[in-house]
């Protein structure tokens, strides 16, 4: 039987236009905002790892693309985490409770997890952090699955969260590394930080070193049941990607890219991946932004 092509305009009509109310913005160090918004149509569909393409200001006609950190169906409301870089994210700093901000979303292909592959080791970098939120609940809610999710974060400015001690013990980690995400510790998943700010309680290194201890500790049965979910700037993402091969475990990257339309027409965010009929241009925003890790950093594993 030939192979069916994929359907390059699968996403058309799951991609909508919407006005949001703003229900809140609290402000964290580093410039870094989570703004909630009322946004029915986009967290009607949203999944871990899509984003939402976001107006700053009627005066910048470049949006903003954002991932989105939360979401629920039924309040119909949307989270996203952000840090002011340039003038346009400054414009959406300012937004208070009841103004209104147009979106687009959501957008991309999200993270696709296993039911034969439980242990879930999610990794995220900087702005990589909330993809990494929203599996970490995806998953929690499927726990009636198996799936037991273990949440790694590195960030080199403060984290946009007072980090506690974690009461949930993580083999492998290193003496000393107990901070945690208070959020994804009430929701029981476990979660250790990383930096190299010297932030007390985090691991003085990279998100690797922690995920290498835990990798490192597990039997080859339950090594066979991981998968890693990840999302950070590339150098991490390739890092990332040559430990999973390593220890020969799955992984699934969401890609960092400059999207100008960030709907799949003007194809300014296109990278290289790997498929079974050899090396193919795929587009970031709508194709992915997650991909098979070894499809992109194949030559570089």
């Amino acid at each position: 039987m030939a192979e069916v092509a994929p359907d390059r305009h699968a996403h058309r009509g799951t991609i909508y236009v919407e006005d949001a109310r703003v229900l809140s913005q609290e402000s964290h160090p580093g410039r870094q905002y989570v703004l909630r918004l009322q946004a029915p149509l986009c967290a009607s569909r949203a999944t871990a790892g899509c984003f939402a393409h976001v107006a700053v200001d009627p005066a910048i006609p470049m949006r903003r693309p954002l991932s989105i950190m939360r979401a629920d169906a039924q309040e119909g409301w949307i989270e996203i985490l952000y840090k002011v870089m340039g003038e346009g994210l400054s414009h959406l700093a300012s937004r208070k409770a009841g103004d209104v901000v147009n979106l687009l979303g959501p957008i991309g292909q999200g993270f696709t997890p296993h039911a034969e592959k439980p242990l879930a080791l999610l990794i995220g970098g900087g702005v990589g952090i909330p993809p990494m939120v929203y599996l970490a609940e995806v998953l929690r809610d499927r726990a009636v699955e198996g799936f037991r999710p273990f949440v790694i974060m590195g960030s080199e400015i403060p984290f946009p969260f007072r980090a506690r001690p974690s009461r949930i013990l993580v083999p492998g980690m290193p003496d000393g590394v107990i901070a945690s995400m208070p959020l994804l510790e009430d929701w029981g998943v476990p979660s250790r930080l990383t930096s190299k700010s010297s932030f007390a309680g985090c691991h003085d290194g990279f998100v690797t070193d922690l995920a290498r201890s835990w990798l490192a500790q597990l039997e080859p049965a339950a090594l066979a049941q991981v998968e890693i979910f990840s999302c950070g700037p590339t150098p991490m993402l390739r890092a990332v990607a040559a430990l999973a091969s390593q220890f020969g475990v799955a992984c699934q990257v969401s890609l960092e890219e400059f999207m100008a339309c960030a709907v799949g027409g003007c194809a300014g965010c296109v990278v290289e991946v790997h498929t079974s009929k050899g090396p193919a241009m795929k587009r970031v925003c709508v194709d992915g932004p997650v991909f098979d890790a070894y499809s992109v950093f194949r030559s570089k594993t």
